[in-house]
């Protein structure tokens, strides 16, 4: 089945230059072209494309303006394009709060070495974004985003185009069951873990944010935050975390110890293990590895956990494309660790936490709006 794109951005030449790659595959159909977020707006509501990829700054309507307003009348899978700088980083993550899906920098240099991996990673992403749920930032019952505009025109009837969907899993595919038993632990049950560690990629800016602004700044055990993210990204990310957050959270730095009631976040561009010796836990951060697609990577990370803390960390693995934590959550396992993931229904992209259902590594499957406060009835 064919994606249709609806392309948003002033720059005739990004316009051009990017539906020129995106049709190459044949999968991927450019069906409009808007140069402003309000014309992006109206086009999105005439075209009904199955994916939007959006520019952050414009006239008459910005990206972030034009995200808030699409999500409130028609929600669309969108893509930003930012910045690879801390004020791109800023707005990329409020694009995402906003209800944007996922992000790329702009400069097309800045992702890919040559054409043919440029339109490779570009096609791939399109494609995982129009698989995506759009309008999952909030788990509220409510689909109208906070601070979003008035939905003018939204109840004009539409036919509605069949967005694409991943492959129907055959019964072998599916994730293990989980017990009811597995899914909710007793009230007065809690234990005590060493760590917990929490991994996540597409949609995870905004599901860390729901999971840790609830925690008291008593919380007590030591967190450590896989999200898969540039490295001018990560730094911003953390200090907004920690503006909105009761408990600290900052990006990890070589040496750091591991305390209750702090959250370290992986520097992106680089590799985060943690090391124990002697009782006491400190971080390394190792350059980035080409030879791994992410970095950082969850499976690194939780690995490391296995070794230091065997049967006493707590491993979340949240909405995110790939696999990225299944095998470091199968380590976890094996060392008689604990595992909770997202639910589908609340998972920007059911990948990651899928992976890891399907493996039958879970040991709990909870929605979004819940692990916080399981963490804060689960943990001692």
């Amino acid at each position: 089945m064919t994606v249709s794109v609806l392309v948003v951005d002033d720059s005739g030449f990004f316009r051009r230059r990017l539906t020129e790659i995106l049709t190459v595959s044949g999968q991927i159909k450019v069906v409009g072209a808007a140069t402003n977020g309000r014309e992006g707006v109206e086009m999105a509501e005439k075209l009904r494309p199955d994916v939007i990829t959006m520019d952050y700054e414009m006239p008459v309507m910005d990206g972030i303006s034009a995200v808030r307003e699409i999500m409130t009348r028609h929600p669309v899978p969108v893509l930003m394009f930012s910045s690879l700088t801390y004020e791109g980083a800023r707005v990329t993550l409020d694009a995402l709060e906003a209800g944007a899906v996922d992000f790329l920098p702009k400069n097309f240099e800045e992702i890919a070495r040559d054409t043919s991996e440029l339109q490779k990673i570009l096609i791939e992403r399109i494609l995982d974004v129009a698989r995506s749920s759009p309008g999952k930032k909030s788990p509220a019952p409510t689909a109208t985003p906070a601070g979003s505009a008035a939905a003018g025109g939204a109840d004009r009837p539409r036919e509605r185009p069949v967005r694409p969907r991943p492959p129907v899993m055959t019964p072998e595919e599916k994730p293990a069951p989980v017990s009811a038993a597995r899914r909710i632990l007793r009230r007065g049950a809690a234990k005590h873990y060493s760590v917990v560690a929490i991994g996540t990629s597409t949609g995870g800016p905004v599901a860390l944010q729901k999971v840790l602004s609830g925690l008291p700044a008593s919380f007590p055990a030591p967190l450590v935050l896989v999200q898969h993210m540039p490295a001018s990204f990560t730094p911003a990310f953390a200090e907004r975390l920690n503006k909105m957050c009761q408990i600290e959270v900052r990006q990890a730095e070589e040496g750091d110890l591991l305390k209750p009631g702090l959250a370290l976040l992986a520097p992106g561009g680089k590799q985060m293990i943690i090391e124990n010796r002697g009782g006491q836990a400190r971080i390394r951060i190792l350059p980035g590895d080409n030879r791994l697609h992410y970095r950082p990577c969850v499976d690194l990370t939780f690995g490391s956990l296995a070794r230091a803390f065997p049967g006493k960390t707590l491993g979340v693995i949240l909405t995110g494309m790939g696999a990225d934590g299944k095998e470091g959550c199968r380590l976890m396992k094996e060392s008689g660790s604990d595992i909770w993931s997202q639910d589908e229904k609340s998972s920007v992209i059911y990948g990651m936490p899928m992976a890891v259902a399907k493996a039958g590594l879970t040991d709990e499957v909870l929605a979004l709006q819940d692990i916080g406060p399981r963490l804060q009835e689960g943990v001692s």
